[in-house]
């Protein structure tokens, strides 16, 4: 059994980030020994990133404080085409004009995570479009066309599926793999790209683009795949009823997305402490979780982490009370309308407490008219939970 030796590889192993990688041993041997340039790359078919991604941009964080250079790669050249991997059916294909403004969205969202050091390596963005939009065909063909075996890319789940439950599959999607695996021919020859990383679903272009090289180059690269995030309930992650978790405040207020990390499963608590803080995988070890109570400190850590993150300190929509206006007390349903965006009236905040759907500090209110004051606070806050769903901190300073 594999056992990393780099400092690098070992963490990757112990957060759970590596799915698959081509040759890990030689690659945790040369990561040793010097710095990678390392790439991902996110096409531009949505106005917004969602927490699907967020695996990709969790790693981008590792390898940058490591010291290695990491690559972004807009897709707004392969955006054009439309990715088949994990589809049923085509993608809608866009205009270039709206290709560009999800471009520079997802930008946004990738720069939130990225790490702000002077010490350290600064992310950087390319498109490649500015490679792709001006390929001569049958150039592209004689070059590249006759070192990509058509046989291996039928046996790529991307396209063996649609084939299998005979869904359509146009021959523009069919070049897709193709285009990424040219699109790391060019990283390598202009950036020295040696590591294309990206989700699970990826794997089969990773390793077409790391077969191009070899072929191509002469020279022995990388490919490593995170796995598909998944809850414990089955479900995708990224996904909730209420539709995607995503990453732009825009689409969805920073207390909505700690609300989702807040109510996650128990049993996810733990991994996603390790995936989606940088927490240190021995203080998460060390974590109590034998009752309730330590369950919901872990899963507040995790939301408050997670929103830090994506959305700066202190930005999960929490509340404050100054100490001098709490001396005399503050009735329980006065404590819920602090939060406007989860109960907008002193009526409704009295139903809901009649009805038992309260809980302030864990404990079930059932008297709205119950006051609450200093000396009945511990830690100087208010944990308040509406139901199973809704949660946040009235903060007295």
């Amino acid at each position: 059994m594999f056992k990393p030796t780099s400092d690098l590889i070992k963490e990757l192993t112990l957060r759970g980030y590596i799915h698959q990688c081509t040759n890990i041993e030689e690659l945790d041997k040369l990561v040793k020994k010097k710095k990678f340039t390392a790439y991902v790359g996110f096409d531009c078919t949505a106005e917004s990133l969602h927490v699907g991604s967020l695996i990709q941009l969790m790693l981008i964080r590792i390898l940058q404080k490591y010291g290695h250079q990491v690559i972004v790669l807009l897709g707004e050249g392969t955006s054009k085409i439309g990715d088949p991997s994990g589809k049923d059916k085509s993608r809608q294909l866009l205009e270039e004009n709206e290709i560009k403004k999800n471009s520079q969205n997802i930008k946004e969202n990738i720069e939130k995570f990225t790490i702000k050091n002077k010490n350290l390596k600064k992310v950087k963005f390319l498109d490649n479009s500015i490679w792709l939009n001006n390929i001569n065909y049958i150039n592209f063909l004689r070059v590249y066309g006759k070192n990509v075996s058509v046989n291996k890319m039928l046996t790529m789940d991307s396209v063996k599926e649609r084939l299998k439950r005979e869904q359509p599959l146009s021959f523009l999607e069919f070049n897709y793999m193709i285009i990424q695996a040219y699109d790391y021919v060019e990283l390598n020859n202009r950036e020295n790209c040696e590591i294309q990383f990206g989700g699970s679903d990826q794997w089969g272009n990773i390793t077409a683009g790391v077969d191009l090289i070899r072929r191509i180059n002469k020279k022995e690269v990388f490919g490593i795949t995170t796995p598909l995030i998944t809850t414990a309930s089955g479900d995708k992650m990224g996904k909730t009823s209420k539709g995607a978790v995503w990453l732009s405040e825009k689409l969805l207020s920073s207390n909505g997305y700690w609300q989702f990390w807040r109510n996650v499963d128990d049993k996810d608590v733990v991994n996603f402490l390790k995936l989606f803080t940088e927490l240190e995988v021995k203080e998460i070890n060390k974590l109590k979780s034998s009752n309730s109570n330590e369950i919901n400190k872990n899963k507040e850590t995790l939301a408050n982490l997670a929103t830090d993150l994506c959305h700066g300190k202190n930005t999960a929509d929490n509340f404050v009370i100054k100490k001098k206006d709490f001396i005399k007390g503050i009735q329980a349903f006065q404590i819920l309308c602090l939060n406007k965006k989860i109960v907008q009236s002193n009526s409704e905040s009295r139903r809901l407490i009649r009805g038992g759907a309260v809980k302030l500090n864990g404990e079930l209110i059932t008297d709205e008219l119950k006051i609450f004051s200093e000396k009945n606070i511990k830690n100087n806050k208010i944990e308040v939970s509406i139901g199973k769903k809704n949660h946040f901190t009235i903060k007295i300073i």
